[in-house]
């Protein structure tokens, strides 16, 4: 516990301490924060007109808030945000070249520019700033305008990354909202770091002052009950499990709108125009790489079984093969602020993976002798029983003699599938989104530079995450006219 690091709590721009102590991930001393128990009554906001100040904000405000926050989150000058890099180094699962350029990518997602880019794309700032006027006919007595309010919410983060943590601040302040943000145990500072600068830099501003986040053991009555309660929340965006999300569901009732970002299965067609040339092939194997190897396959748009039309014959299992080898490579040359060996392959992974070496016969496997990352090429038309644990830069080329059997492969578990060439993409999405895909992307863009605004896993969150009010003007004199001459009208 000696060297456990410090996780403050921050609560509507105030800062804590504490020596409750936490269990890290992956053999680290873990990290201590104040008990967040002990200002249980705190966390939520009091009242929900005190939503008001800041609706005094015009979005300008906003975007030179977040300009001035983006300028003092640079890693080399911000203590806060060095240490959380420090701890995530610990408790990732992202090597720490790749965590090293993700946390230099922060104030992106504060300039001005984006964040107003953000906002567009994924509300509308219109909707944001006023009331609309929406399109009617000219002939009926009603006038409709609509505007969309900030919310009450409890965020429920993810850690396999630290843009979630980021992002979810910048749809906060953007949005109006109050946020409590729940912090995970694999990244428990980031967006702690954040709120910390957010303090310092100005305490008292609305922004600050809507912001909470806290470390507390997922599961814990005494702290959920009391805040998942519609006297004090609207809204909980949860990042999870089954485990987790369905632990939240049990306090769901009328008043609490339950949105989930729960982790998907992601995978990838390639049609057999990858075989047409050798500078095709190359292409796609480099395209491959990019999807299977970004972020250490952490993230829920990886890719992790790949279906080819190479064809089940003898020469389409030569064609599957040759993909494999070139993927690997590939992803064995990826820069190190992309991917890198893995930390530490799941034992239970590795275990599957050597067994695999007795079955020469089923599955041809490349690479795999460390952490290095896998190809397994099977050698039917079946993906590996243990598909849906495919970490660590470990895909499963799986050889078809039709792409429609890739199609039905697809569930509503599947977030992203890579489709290469874009001619195959646009002739299948329809099916695949009957099937159940959430995003269907050009092979070798899975993985998004920065978290892009607009829908994520089959729905629009940040439009979720508000409320959205209706105002009706109507004219009641042609409604009383009619309404009179009902109750004069003879009895028939």
């Amino acid at each position: 516990m000696t060297n456990a690091i410090e996780v403050p709590l921050v609560i509507r721009g105030e800062i804590f301490t504490g020596q409750l102590h936490f269990a890290g991930r992956r053999g680290n001393e873990g990290f201590v924060t104040a008990d967040v128990r002990d200002h249980l009554s705190a966390l939520p906001l009091a009242q929900p007109s005190l939503l008001a100040d800041l609706y005094d904000l015009k979005f300008d405000d906003i975007l030179d808030y977040c300009e001035r926050l983006g300028e003092r989150l640079a890693l080399d000058r911000n203590d806060n945000l060095r240490r959380a890099f420090a701890l995530s180094k610990q408790t990732s699962g992202l090597s720490d070249s790749i965590l090293e350029a993700q946390y230099r990518s922060i104030p992106y997602f504060f300039a001005r520019d984006a964040v107003r880019e953000t906002a567009e794309l994924s509300v509308g700032i219109d909707y944001l700033e006023g009331w609309v006027p929406q399109p009617s006919d000219p002939a009926l007595p009603t006038r409709t305008k609509i505007r969309a309010f900030g919310a009450r919410a409890v965020h429920i983060i993810a850690g396999n990354a630290p843009a979630i943590a980021i992002n979810t601040i910048v749809r906060n302040a953007y949005t109006r909202s109050d946020a409590v943000i729940k912090t995970p145990s694999n990244d428990p500072l980031t967006a702690t770091a954040v709120a910390m600068t957010m303090v310092e830099m100005d305490p008292t501003h609305p922004l600050s002052r809507h912001l909470t986040v806290a470390y507390w053991k997922g599961g814990d009555e005494e702290i959920e009950a009391y805040l998942y309660d519609p006297r004090r929340i609207e809204k909980i965006i949860a990042w999870g499990g089954f485990a987790s999300v369905k632990h939240v569901t049990r306090y769901l009732q009328p008043g609490i709108d339950l949105i989930t970002l729960d982790p998907k299965q992601s995978g990838t067609i390639i049609g057999a125009e990858a075989f047409d040339d050798e500078a095709s092939l190359d292409d796609v194997a480099t395209r491959l790489a990019l999807d299977v190897g970004s972020l250490n396959q952490e993230a829920c748009v990886n890719a992790r079984v790949v279906y080819v039309a190479s064809g089940t014959d003898e020469q389409g299992l030569r064609r599957a093969g040759e993909l494999g080898e070139r993927a690997f490579r590939a992803m064995q040359d990826l820069p190190a602020t992309i991917s890198t060996q893995h930390k530490a392959i799941d034992a239970s992974l590795r275990e599957e993976i050597d067994g695999l070496r007795f079955a020469s016969n089923e599955y041809q496997l490349i690479g795999g002798r460390g952490d290095e990352g896998a190809v397994i090429v099977s050698l039917s038309d079946a993906p590996v029983d243990f598909a849906s644990s495919l970490m660590g830069r470990v895909m499963n080329i799986v050889p078809v003699d039709d792409v429609e059997t890739a199609v039905r492969s697809t569930t509503s578990y599947t977030q992203t599938v890579g489709v290469y060439p874009d001619s195959l993409k646009e002739a299948l999405r329809d099916r695949l989104a009957f099937h159940g895909a959430q995003r269907v992307v050009s092979l070798g863009t899975a993985v998004p530079i920065v978290m892009r605004s607009g829908p994520h896993d089959g729905i629009e969150p940040v439009r979720r995450m508000c409320k959205w009010l209706t105002d009706e003007t109507t004219d009641a004199a042609p409604l009383i006219e009619r309404a009179r001459a009902h109750l004069v009208e003879p009895a028939q």
